[in-house]
């Protein structure tokens, strides 16, 4: 009997200790990743540790990184992760016009804005993005790579996004034909694309998952060759299943269930301000995330949010920045970083948020 009473006061001490202030830091144990975007010396040319301001890790464009980045930051106790921009092909498909991505009119398509991808199958562009991999690798002691632009050329940051159907070039064609074992009826390329969508539509679009998703899977294992602890991320479109009808998977290639098995850590790139969005939609979207991927702390795939905290459209305020990254912290998220360093950098009220709301997660370890 007094066994039982020891234990029921334990517990009645256990509800009353996770109640108010008590949850609310149970809430943020968990909560590795502080980080930012961007190479950090906007902020360090302004006399910054980036330890003080409660940043633990830095994000960073492959291009970006070098012996001197790499020393410091380490020496203030940073990870170091390298995005890899990995299916832009802007720069490549000028001097190597085999790898631009045909469209169901059988025409080279155009930038999306600013974005100019590639035809994800050509054999020459993928030995050539595996390589800058390995090097990147074998140069750098980094703690992890985050695939960007990982889709088929579209572009979804806009609030008016570019979906066009692709790729449907000889490379792309062979490919589902020998995937899928149909075989497709001579003619155009403009009839094959036709008689693709009009009859074979889900095993086209099943099959655009699986490349996109094989992209990973190179990707994963050359890490786990060179740098066996270095985690794979992914920057990735954050709309769910119904978005612009199902655009996501339709016409990007991104499936869920397909890219958990190699990703590590999943980036919704939640722009509120990029696509028209309140605040509040950065919170909703990553417990959307969460729940349908079933992710639980501690364990893998992890979500780390990247937040906008850049100037573009429009303004975002300190108070639109501290909501959204606390946002992007919701649910089973582990992790946050914000896009950019430059633009907390040169606005002084979201250095002071960035510190703020990393701060407070600290004390929460």
């Amino acid at each position: 009997m007094k066994i039982a009473k020891h234990f029921a006061s334990i517990f009645l001490l256990c509800m009353w200790l996770c109640t108010g202030a008590s949850c609310a830091q149970k809430a943020v144990e968990t909560v590795e990743t502080r980080g930012v975007y961007g190479n950090p010396k906007p902020l360090w040319d302004k006399g910054y540790d980036l330890k003080e301001l409660g940043v633990n890790a830095i994000f960073v464009h492959s291009g970006s990184i070098n012996a001197d980045m790499m020393k410091r930051a380490k020496s203030e106790g940073m990870k170091i992760y390298a995005e890899f921009a990995t299916l832009n092909g802007k720069g490549y498909v000028e001097e190597n016009p085999e790898a631009w991505a045909i469209n169901e009119k059988g025409e080279k398509v155009e930038a999306a804005t600013w974005f100019m991808g590639v035809c994800p199958t050509e054999p020459g562009f993928r030995q050539y993005r595996f390589g800058q991999l390995r090097d990147l690798l074998l140069e750098f002691d980094l703690d992890g790579v985050w695939m960007d632009y990982v889709h088929w050329h579209a572009q979804f940051e806009d609030p008016e996004p570019i979906l066009p159907e692709t790729c449907f070039c000889n490379h792309c064609l062979d490919g589902f034909s020998t995937e899928t074992k149909l075989e497709i009826p001579e003619g155009t390329t403009a009839e094959k694309a036709e008689w693709i969508l009009k009859h074979h539509d889900e095993s086209w679009r099943d099959w655009r998952c699986k490349v996109i998703y094989d992209w990973t899977f190179e990707m994963k294992k050359i890490i786990k060759e060179v740098k066996p602890n270095a985690l794979l991320g992914l920057y990735h479109c954050p709309w769910n299943d119904e978005e612009f009808d199902g655009a996501r998977r339709r016409i990007l290639g991104l499936d869920y269930e397909l890219l958990r098995k190699t990703i590590d850590v999943f980036s919704p790139m939640v722009y509120h301000g990029r696509m028209e969005r309140d605040p509040d939609w950065v919170q909703e979207n990553i417990l959307w995330f969460g729940n349908q991927l079933n992710i639980t702390k501690g364990a893998y795939p992890k979500v780390w949010p990247i937040v906008q905290a850049h100037n573009s459209p429009g303004t975002i305020s300190s108070e639109e920045f501290e909501d959204v990254l606390w946002g992007g912290l919701a649910g089973s998220s582990s992790g946050v970083m914000m896009f950019t360093t430059s633009s907390v950098a040169e606005d002084e009220g979201k250095i002071a948020v960035m510190k703020k709301v990393y701060t407070e997660l600290m004390k929460g370890r």
